[in-house]
């Protein structure tokens, strides 16, 4: 059987007068001693009357349990409120051999509008709850995208920054076996530099050697001439210009007045001679400055003692080519009859010597013991 209990203008716990419609299935129980109750209940009457006894009692717990109830409790938990309502009449109809096979509310309403004003502050929160959770949900959106692109960003950061890394390695890497190659290139060229240089070296070292020989032959071949034109001087100039001074001297001694004459004529004699000798003295001297040179840059690696040596050397060649004039010199007239005037002029020659070759060698002669002896004793 179907029934429709239906509660109108019942006051719930708050006060508010609901009508609230319901839908209930309930059958005649056929267990024997449940079927015995209903027949002692329900026998001689209609179905219409027994759906009469159900209907007022399930209406009545209906009612009762309104009572008891929030519009709150009631609208919006429709489940639990009909599960209660059956749980309570169950009892009671099942005594009278009925069951209640399901029970639901169909409609709850009111004739204040309360329910509708509670639908619509609950529309109102639902929406505005639903407003929140857009904007939460597309804040969180935005966040999490936000998030996400900063995700990428620092992926993408990090493998623009390996890159960069492995670029600046590859470049570092790059830069030192560049450097190495060309270090090695560098030593390589400066090694075969070094031993070009070194074999030049040796070369330019055996050609001095050379030279230094071939300088040496020709300061011997020269020191042989030069003591051969000594001896010739010395044979064919100095040996008869003593002997003739000497007679000029006895001569001149008993006839100085006719000596006078002569004295002049000769000494005018003398100093043409003296040009003359002058000049070739001047052209040897140049070919001995000459010589000397080479010679001196043959023996430039022994210094000092090697320019002394050749000084020295030369100074038998220099006395010769000042003493040569006089070889020519047939007589010599002292005016002032002191014998001692060829003696001082000597002295003064020595004397000057030194400062004579260190003027042309640049030689100081009278650092030399002997020479600074000889010298400082006639001055």
């Amino acid at each position: 059987m179907t029934l429709q209990p239906r509660c109108e203008d019942v006051e719930t716990a708050e006060g508010v007068a609901l009508t609230v419609t319901g839908v209930a299935q309930v059958k005649i129980m056929t267990e024997k001693e449940l079927l015995a109750v209903a027949c002692e209940q329900f026998l001689g009457k209609s179905v219409q009357d027994i759906k009469n006894v159900v209907l007022q009692t399930l209406e009545g717990h209906l009612r009762s349990i309104l009572g008891t109830l929030t519009v709150e409790q009631i609208y919006q938990d429709r489940d639990q409120f009909a599960k209660l309502v059956r749980e309570v009449a169950a009892p009671d109809v099942g005594r009278m051999g009925i069951e209640i096979l399901s029970f639901t509310i169909k409609d709850v309403y009111d004739k204040v509008d309360y329910l509708s004003s509670l639908g619509k502050t609950q529309t109102a929160v639902v929406q505005r709850d639903a407003d929140i959770g857009v904007a939460e949900a597309e804040r969180d959106a935005g966040i999490r995208e936000a998030e996400c692109k900063k995700e990428m960003l620092d992926v993408k950061f990090m493998a623009d920054t390996k890159i960069a890394d492995s670029k600046r390695a590859f470049e570092l890497q790059k830069s030192a076996f560049s450097e190495e190659v060309n270090i090695k290139t560098a030593e390589a060229q400066l090694a075969y530099e070094l031993q070009g240089a070194r074999e030049q070296q040796k070369i330019r070292q055996e050609e001095i050697e050379i030279e230094v020989v071939q300088r040496k032959k020709q300061i011997a071949v020269e020191a042989q001439e030069i003591l051969r034109t000594d001896k010739e001087l010395i044979a064919t100039v100095r040996c008869p210009a003593e002997a003739e001074a000497h007679r000029i001297q006895q001569i001149a001694e008993g006839e100085k007045v006719k000596q006078v004459l002569l004295a002049q004529a000769e000494a005018e004699k003398i100093r043409k001679i003296g040009e003359a000798e002058a000049a070739v003295i001047e052209a040897r001297g140049k070919a001995e400055a000459e010589r000397m040179k080479l010679k001196a840059e043959a023996y430039q690696k022994y210094g000092d003692a090697a320019k002394m040596a050749l000084v020295l050397d030369a100074l038998p060649r220099i006395a010769a080519k000042i003493a040569a004039p006089l070889t020519k010199v047939d007589e010599i007239v002292v005016l002032s009859g002191d014998n001692s005037k060829v003696t001082s002029e000597v002295n003064r020659l020595l004397a000057e010597l030194p400062a004579s070759v260190h003027a042309l060698t640049g030689m100081d002669l009278s650092k030399i013991p002997l020479i600074k002896k000889a010298t400082g004793a006639q001055v």
